[in-house]
Formats: structure tokens, C-alpha cells, sequence
């Protein structure tokens, strides 16, 4: 079983590495974001509770975020292991999260702030097929239409640059001392975030495969 946590600043490539991580080792990605984007999206009691936080770019109460993780890892699909996207980001939610269980491993992306703010601020997404695009690093062909299908690409509210500076301050503020909490724990392995996607990735995987697992 391999249970591993992506940690990281808001746009830092948390959900990339988390993707190619779990294609690799088989184990399912577990995004704190996108479960609280379908919660929205479904409008279900807890997506009532959390659309406003996410509007604003605030974290949510650690009660409903620890309770939405909780209920995912119980799944079938996690008996295997799992990885956490975006989960904990407070105090709170990593004193939760010990109690639940023990990770094995904490991957921490360690980036420049302003490089983070360029990378969110210049993402669009495809409203039908969600394929991800940026307008400097990996533009579409045609300027605000998808490659994929021929949508529209839209930036996300909370890509916006307000929203991302705010996120950002968030966590330097409540999520970064987090880092200290898991290096009490001696599971923790920085990773360079300059070192580019595949870089990022080779890291990553080496930093796993010192488990033995």
C-alpha cells in the first residue's frame, strides 16, 4: 500500500505530477479542488457551504474538507493506496489526517511565488473536454478555442490574478507551516519545482522508490 501527499503553493503542479503518479503506481489521485468543484457543480448540501470559499480563493472549514476526504478514501479504489492533492492545508486538517492514517510520504514542490502567479494567471480550460492550456507555455492553436473539440477555453475564477495572490498569501500564512509539522514526522522530501514537469516527475518517482514499497 502507498499513500503519498503532493504538497505544495496553489499552481505549483501538484495536479500534473499527482496524474502522472497515479497512472505509474496505479493508485487513484484524490483532489481536494475538483471534488469541491463537482460538490458545486452538483449544488449538493456541501457545495451550498462551499461555493462562496471557493469564489474567494479562502480555504474551507477543516471539518467539511477532512469529512469529503474521509468519505473518499473509504472508497474500494483507495484499498491499494491513494495520493492527496491538495489535502491537508491547515493545522487542523494535518492533525486530522494523522489520526485517520499514516502517509507515507509528503512530495513537497518548492517554487518562486511570482513564477506560480504567471503560471495560474495564463491557464484556460476547455469548458467541454477540460484539456488545459496556457497562453504562454503551452498556447492552442487558434487563441481561445481548444485543439481537442473546437470550445471555448475559459479562465477559471480562481485562476484569476486576485484570486491566485490571495491563495498564495493563504498559504504562506496557515498551509506553509505545515512543512515544519511533516518534517517533525521525518516524511517529507523537497522537490525542486524549476526543474520542469519531467524533472519534477523523475524526482518525485525517486524520492518514492527509496520507500521499497
Amino acid at each position: 500500500m502507498l499513500k503519498l501527499v503532493i504538497f505544495g503553493p496553489p499552481s505549483a503542479g501538484k495536479g500534473t505530477q499527482a496524474q502522472r503518479l497515479s497512472k505509474k503506481y496505479g493508485i487513484p489521485q484524490i483532489a481536494t479542488g475538483d471534488l469541491l468543484r463537482e460538490a458545486v457543480a452538483n449544488k449538493t448540501p456541501l457545495g451550498i457551504r462551499i461555493k462562496s470559499y471557493l469564489e474567494s480563493g479562502r480555504l474551507g472549514p477543516d471539518d467539511l474538507i477532512v469529512q469529503l476526504i474521509s468519505d473518499r478514501v473509504s472508497q474500494p479504489d483507495c484499498a491499494d493506496g491513494f495520493i492527496l492533492d491538495g489535502f491537508p492545508r491547515t493545522m487542523g486538517q494535518a492533525e486530522e489526517l494523522d489520526k485517520m492514517t499514516e502517509m507515507d510520504l509528503v512530495l513537497n514542490i518548492v517554487v518562486d511565488p511570482e513564477a506560480l502567479v504567471a503560471r495560474a494567471v495564463g491557464r484556460r480550460i476547455c469548458q467541454k473536454c477540460a484539456a488545459v492550456y496556457h497562453v504562454r507555455f503551452n498556447p492552442p492553436k487558434a487563441e481561445g478555442v481548444c485543439d481537442n473539440c473546437g470550445s471555448a477555453l475559459i479562465q477559471r475564477n480562481d485562476d484569476k490574478e486576485h484570486t491566485v495572490r490571495n491563495r498564495l498569501d493563504i498559504y504562506t500564512g496557515q498551509t506553509a507551516p505545515l512543512v515544519e509539522h511533516f518534517r517533525k514526522k521525518s516524511n517529507i522530501v523537497d522537490i525542486d519545482g524549476a526543474a520542469g514537469i519531467d524533472g519534477v516527475f523523475d524526482l518525485m518517482v525517486k524520492a518514492i522508490d527509496r520507500l521499497g514499497k
